[in-house]
């Protein structure tokens, strides 16, 4: 029997057979407005009430206004952080200003791949974690398209041989096809695609999983909604052209 990681998200569960296998590394697609980091940060939150510690890796926002919009959704993570059950890797600030005074784990040349490695290596052993977010993977070869699909499989093989089960955010632009990087696809275990469409006048957010290695899976494309407490993915429901149908 596979051993499954459940993401805790209602809906997503359902529609991934049981969750996510453990150690997959899963690329979680989208353009702007779509959700990708409402949706890994909810993972990294229901993992903690299992009481599996998680890592978020803040790339693309500060360390402080993550916990801040977190909080927003009743997810208030200094407890576990303090319980050493969540780390934050600050790979946005590098170590500029006060983050060097409030946070452990600081990236401080993001060009280096190695540091990048060394520091969440580090913070994967400090707290056992079991979950890790990197947000956004896309961030790390932006630049450097050529070795996109390189830094994803060396992230993979210390996240998987850590015994991980993580979520790599990537970002795409409004109407690309493609998942986030030449490759990227490939390097990856499975591949979770948020949309926001256009129909009849109105914005429709949906979610595909394109691929997950180790289980089954709905091959539709559902609607989910973003509320106060995060994300609720319909499992019973399909997104056409004509708008959403109960299946």
């Amino acid at each position: 029997m596979i051993k499954r990681v459940e993401t805790g998200i209602p809906g997503m569960d359902e529609i991934l057979h049981g969750g996510i296998p453990e150690r997959n590394v899963v690329l979680l697609s989208g353009g702007p407005g779509t959700g990708k980091t409402i949706f890994s940060q909810q993972f990294l939150w229901n993992g903690l009430q299992k009481g599996e510690p998680g890592i978020y890796v803040a790339l693309e926002e500060h360390p402080v206004q993550i916990r801040q919009n977190m909080a927003q959704f009743g997810w208030d993570i200094k407890p576990y952080e303090d319980r050493g059950m969540f780390a934050m890797v600050d790979a946005f600030t590098a170590g500029i200003g006060r983050s060097k005074e409030y946070e452990k784990y600081i990236v401080h040349d993001l060009t280096d791949l190695r540091e990048f490695i060394d520091v969440l290596r580090q913070a994967i052993k400090d707290i056992d974690a079991k979950r890790v977010v990197v947000d956004s993977v896309t961030t790390l070869y932006i630049n450097k398209p050529a070795i996109a699909r390189s830094i994803i499989l060396q992230l993979k093989r210390v996240l998987a041989g850590t015994g991980c089960t993580s979520i790599f955010v990537s970002q795409i632009s409004v109407g690309e096809r493609g998942f986030g990087g030449p490759g990227v696809e490939h390097g990856v275990d499975g591949i979770i695609r948020l949309d926001l469409d256009e129909i009849d006048g109105e914005l429709k957010r949906s979610l595909t999983v394109w691929k997950m290695r180790g289980t089954s899976h709905s091959m539709r494309r559902h609607p989910f909604d973003i509320t106060d407490e995060g994300i609720i993915v319909y499992a019973n429901k399909i997104l056409r052209r004509g708008g959403i149908v109960e299946i």
